[in-house]
């Protein structure tokens, strides 16, 4: 059985069930017999993590799309530096992926929309943004997941998150 890791195609809905979902943006798949589990990092978005302002809001818009149990499909991209497939989730014809970004649930990752309809996802992100939902409605905005990812990972190797206050 070829991993789902290595597929280059897309797998049609009713192939992949969902496991669990992890945060916004992650997911667990299984293909029917169970052999195969895989996670799956859904493309061309990032969603605040579930650390962040609105990052369980954005795990639970996921949840609320993806049920566990629920058939889908993959169109994947690539697979990740983590061993995770990148790809766009398929629920019958609904792309997982811009229903979040139109529910304002997560914001186009601008750096990694290559293989994805760039004016489809900045026409819904345009479009969340003007009707003020989800991580558009806090006043100033919210700080970018990859940005607090890199602050984060900041603060780690400078040890300031191990510090003692006195």
């Amino acid at each position: 059985a070829i991993a789902l890791s290595s597929i280059t195609t897309t797998v049609a809905a009713a192939e992949l069930k969902v496991l669990s979902v992890g945060d916004g943006d992650t997911i667990r798949v299984t293909t029917p017999s169970g052999a195969n589990k895989t996670t799956v990092r859904l493309a061309c978005i990032d969603a605040p993590e579930t650390s962040q302002v609105l990052g369980i809001d954005a795990r639970q818009a996921l949840q609320k799309e993806l049920a566990i149990g629920t058939e889908v499909g993959l169109r994947p991209k690539a697979t990740d530096r983590y061993g995770r497939t990148v790809a766009e989730v398929l629920k019958g014809t609904i792309n997982i992926n811009q229903e979040l970004v139109a529910a304002g649930a997560a914001f186009v990752y601008w750096q990694y929309i290559e293989g994805c309809d760039r004016e489809t996802y900045s026409r819904l992100e345009n479009e969340a943004r003007l009707k003020s939902l989800g991580i558009w409605h806090v006043p100033g905005g919210i700080q970018r997941p990859w940005e607090y990812r890199r602050g984060r990972k900041a603060d780690q190797s400078s040890g300031s998150r191990y510090s003692c206050k006195q």
